[in-house]
């Protein structure tokens, strides 16, 4: 399909239940479509069996595996500066965007994009298992939090099905340092802050009730974070501020 080689990150908690079936999908969709690529999992200090799991897959799959836990942001993260793609993805685990949608992502990206983020928020129509109603009240609320706090102009900042060049990935990633829930929006407001190019495209998406995220402990942890992420990186250069330290000091 695409000769570019593309890298897909999955990072995991103890997914002992889905992993295998997950990357068979992956696998399958892969080699049908005759795809350059690279499978990185990232074990974030899985305590079940998980990795036993992974060694069933010894020649499709790189594993990252450490101890202990540290958050979806930190296993992202680590699985995006390891991956060798020009393209890099990261998608979650139990595939709630289907593997097939990574077509619309690498096509925006091939025509410009540094970023191309997969939205529940364009058509919501694609949504095709809800949430609880809970819960997505509690995530349009914390996406008017997003937007009250930190940035606009994207709806959906949460699914976790987004792509990135290997340039903007190492360059964002680098300078990352949320390892919770809320990296998202942290990679999304570095990517804004440094002029990059985001893409955003309606993807298919179907709720997994085996969802990691806790509604309360998790929600307060997201929302505290979002007063973080400004001060994280009040000194980062924007892309025009970076280009113009490089020249200053070439002149002197």
């Amino acid at each position: 399909m695409d000769e570019k080689l593309i890298s897909l990150i999955i990072p995991v908690y103890n997914e002992e239940e889905r992993i295998s079936r997950t990357l068979e999908k992956v696998l399958d969709f892969f080699q049908r479509n005759n795809f350059r690529y690279e499978i990185v999992v990232v074990d974030d200090g899985s305590t079940d069996n998980t990795l036993a799991e992974l060694e069933r897959f010894p020649n499709d799959i790189n594993v990252i595996s450490y101890q202990p836990n540290r958050g979806k942001g930190a296993a992202v993260r680590k699985g995006m500066l390891s991956a060798r793609g020009e393209i890099r993805v990261f998608s979650d685990a139990d595939l709630s965007t289907p593997i097939y949608e990574i077509i619309k992502l690498i096509d925006k990206i091939n025509l410009g994009a540094d970023i191309c983020i997969g939205s529940r928020a364009l058509d919501p129509s694609l949504i095709k298992l809800h949430q609880p109603f809970y819960r997505e009240f509690m995530g349009k609320t914390f996406n008017k939090f997003v937007k009250a706090l930190v940035m606009k102009g994207i709806d959906d900042t949460q699914c976790g099905f987004k792509a990135f060049t290997a340039k903007a990935a190492e360059l964002i990633f680098s300078k990352a340092k949320i390892d919770g829930f809320s990296f998202d929006v942290e990679i999304l407001y570095l990517a804004k802050k440094l002029g990059l190019r985001i893409e955003q495209v309606p993807v298919e998406w179907y709720n997994d009730r085996r969802t990691k995220v806790h509604p309360i402990r998790d929600s307060i942890e997201m929302f505290l974070e979002l007063f973080r992420i400004r001060k994280l990186h009040s000194n980062t250069l924007s892309a025009d501020e970076s280009i113009k330290l490089d020249s200053d000091k070439n002149q002197s």
